[in-house]
């Protein structure tokens, strides 16, 4: 991405600091700090001001964060947290915005002890997490990329999958398929649940070995570039049952209207009824047990939810994931997703993976 995408946000957030009433704001959590520098190493944080904002790091990264962001760079000789409160008693900033949710107790206090008498942090909740829901095109073109790698490793290794084969062994080769496609790494634990199993939504792989008869549900997601993909799609070991059938019928349709729903101004929590009507139309309303969806990018799961009690009204540009589900303890479970791009006149399905219950 060019860096400056990530000088129009900065700029930004320092033209918003007055109206909050900050001198400046600390941002150390990692996906936002990489949303607001460029940088990606494991230990930084970054200070904007009005006029200017300076990234801290230490000497491991001086050369990295020279080369991925165009703040001043602030290379610290010991611990980050002395720099970078010597630098703010420097600057004699009073208001220092930061991130509670995102920061430790322990650097909260270690920086509060020792800032100026008359310097105090001022609590800033969900603020870059709310620029970064709407995505630039530059961001939507990674998304595409990720969720085409997560989808053909998906292709690739669905046509070697035989009866036998252990869930942790499917979950491996899909993996190991992302990563020769070009993800750094899996956004997320890899889930791949068969015939009973497949009933806990977020269940991990393990060494049971797929049987006949069994449902199949296979999650994963890629990080690509730092953005994350998200898709969810079924394996039926065998000719599915009637009633496996019919369950697979049932959640695709659901899925299928909340897709339908999804366009500017709609609220999240209308997205997730069009779902759960559906199902209710079936009797599986009380099977699908978590939200309709997520934003994702350059986390696997960020704002906004798509759940029972979320009012947030949709934007061109957010990515989002819709995946609606039933899930019937000692059968099995039923899950569908794609990513999907919120557009100026409904939305686009990233995900190209057909969703047909896939007979192995």
């Amino acid at each position: 991405m060019e860096n400056s995408q990530y000088e129009e946000r900065r700029q930004r957030v320092a033209a918003a600091l007055p109206e909050r009433k900050l001198d400046c704001l600390l941002v150390a959590f990692s996906p936002n700090l990489r949303y607001l520098s460029g940088f990606t190493g494991s230990n930084g944080a970054l200070l904007i001001l009005a006029e200017r904002s300076i990234l801290f790091t230490d000497p491991r990264y001086r050369t990295q964060a020279a080369q991925e962001s165009t703040c001043k760079i602030r290379v610290a000789k010991g611990a980050l947290v002395l720099d970078l409160v010597a630098t703010l008693g420097k600057l004699g900033v009073k208001r220092i915005g930061y991130e509670p949710a995102r920061m430790t107790c322990d650097a909260f206090e270690s920086i509060k002890s020792r800032l100026p008498l008359r310097a105090s942090l001022e609590p800033v909740t969900g603020w870059i997490e709310e620029l970064r829901m709407v995505k630039s095109t530059a961001e939507l073109a990674l998304i595409r990329r990720s969720v085409e790698t997560n989808s053909r490793a998906f292709e690739q290794t669905v046509a070697r999958v035989k009866p036998g084969m252990r869930e942790r062994d499917l979950a491996t080769e899909l993996e190991y398929r992302m990563r020769r496609l070009g993800a750094e790494k899996p956004s997320f634990e890899t889930i791949v649940a068969s015939g009973v199993r497949s009933a806990l939504p977020h269940a991990q792989p393990t060494a049971a070995r797929l049987t006949k008869g069994d449902l199949v549900v296979v999650d994963m997601g890629a990080f690509q570039e730092g953005y994350a993909s998200d898709m969810t799609r079924m394996l039926s070991v065998g000719a599915p049952n009637a009633k496996a059938t019919r369950m697979y019928r049932a959640v695709l349709e659901a899925q299928l209207a909340a897709i339908d729903a999804v366009r500017p101004g709609v609220t999240t929590v209308s997205v997730d009824r069009a779902a759960r009507r559906v199902l209710a139309g079936y009797g599986l309303d009380h099977c699908f047990i978590h939200s309709t969806g997520h934003g994702l990018g350059l986390e696997i799961h960020e704002p906004p939810r798509l759940g029972k009690r979320d009012r947030r009204r949709l934007s061109p540009g957010m990515a989002i994931t819709i995946e609606p589900g039933a899930y019937i303890e000692g059968f099995g479970g039923v899950r569908i997703e794609d990513t999907v791009v919120v557009t100026e006149s409904g939305c686009e399905i990233l995900t190209p993976t057909a969703k047909e219950l896939h007979v192995v």
